[in-house]
Parts: C-alpha cells; structure tokens; sequence
C-alpha cells in the first residue's frame, strides 16, 4: 500500500470514529430530554401560524380515529373545535376514550383555554389531578398510565400580547423589512401592508418558509465544512 493510500485510509477512520462519537452524543443526549420530559405536554405556534403538540418529545395524535371534532388540528388559548380536539387528546393519553369523550369540552374550558401563549408546557401529573377532581369516576386504567411523577411548578397564566407576524420574522431572521422584500423579490411596499393588516398571504408564507429552510441547511452545509477544514488541519 502506498504511503498516500495509507494516509488517506487512517483519515477515513478518523472522521469515522468522530462521527460515530457525535452521532453516540446525540443519541445520549436525546434519551436524556425524553426521561426528562417524558411526563410533559409541550405546545409551540411559529410565527407563520402551524401548530404542534408534543408528549414527552413525541408528537400527540390527533385521534381523529376515535373522536372528530376538528379537521384542522389542534389549537388553544380559546374555545372552539380544534382546541376541543387537543383536550380530549390530552385526556386520552393519560385516561381512556369514554373519560376523554364526556369531559373533552370542560377541560378546553378550563385548561386549554388557558393557554394562550405561543409555547406553552403542561405537566401530566396537573392533568391528573384536574382528572381527579372534576370527573365523577376515574377509571383504573388512569392509574396505570400515571407513573409516579415529579411535581412540576404550576404554569403562570400570561396576557395575550398582539404581535406583529411581519416584524416577529424579521427579528428572527435579523433583517430589515426592506430586506425581507428583497428576499422575496416584491416592492417594499407589499411588505409594509402585510405588516399594516399584520397578515401574510398563502404564497408570502410558503416562500418565507423555503427561505428560512434554506438558511437553516446553509447553516447545517458551511458546520459541515467548518468541521471537515478542522479535521484536514489536525
């Protein structure tokens, strides 16, 4: 085997075991938030308007199957369809489909509806007890999905505040508006309306979502190539 050959191959195994290395991090690092948080509801609104619900970092089924209210997922901070549909997931996860069903509508009154911030944390062991006081017979099989549990603080309810979806973007993304039309390739002045009627059209979201997406893999590309320099150094 030549010399360059030989190089070229311990490189290899180099960037082999620094990979297999961070790809063993980041598996113990994942295994770590779920035990941490494997008792928590998790809420979190983007900017454009999706919503997603997660349980213990897993995403919550909609259950669509066994009880329809919403065709548009969930939501919170009001009292509707979509907000009922998130109560009586909620409740499903930690009861049965006959609990869910009959007290889905008055937990999304007195919980759902509560939280009314963009990101927001529910703790299982506050669902259980809302369980336990509110519904008139709690079934056994509550109990079996309840662990024991580590109390977690009970949430501060927080004033809605009206934001801007416009200026919320370009402070994430750290531009200017005049930036943002730039971006998108439309007058500056499309931009200010939408921040004026503080609503962004179907198409401006799209393209403003496969710009951040694009950014975000650029940032995932030029980490890539940072890291290969530093290996081709050591």
């Amino acid at each position: 085997m030549l010399f360059t050959d030989t190089i070229y191959t311990e490189t290899l195994m180099s960037q082999k075991r620094v990979l297999n290395t961070i790809t063993h991090l980041k598996y113990e690092s994942t295994n770590m938030a779920i035990n941490m948080n494997n008792h928590v509801f998790k809420g979190h609104r983007t900017l454009l308007g999706s919503k997603y619900v997660t349980y213990g970092e897993v995403e919550l089924p909609t259950r669509y199957d066994i009880f329809k209210k919403s065709s548009s997922g969930f939501d919170w901070g009001s009292v509707g369809s979509a907000s009922t549909q998130l109560a009586f997931s909620i409740l499903y996860q930690l009861s049965n489909k006959e609990l869910a069903q009959e007290y889905a509508t008055q937990f999304a009154n007195d919980i759902v509806k509560t939280l009314n911030s963009r990101d927001w944390v529910l703790s299982a062991i506050d669902v259980l007890e809302w369980i336990d006081k509110n519904c008139e017979q709690v079934q056994t099989q509550v109990e079996e999905k309840a662990p024991q549990m580590e109390r977690l603080k009970p949430l501060k309810k927080s004033r809605k505040s009206k934001t801007n979806v416009v200026k919320e973007i370009c402070k994430e993304l750290n531009i200017t508006q005049k930036n943002l039309a730039e971006i998108l390739e439309v007058p500056e002045g499309t931009v200010s309306s939408w921040a004026v009627k503080n609503e962004i059209p179907r198409l401006g979201k799209k393209a403003i979502e496969f710009y951040m997406l694009s950014t975000k893999n650029q940032k995932i590309v030029d980490s890539y190539r940072s890291f290969m320099q530093l290996l081709e150094a050591s």
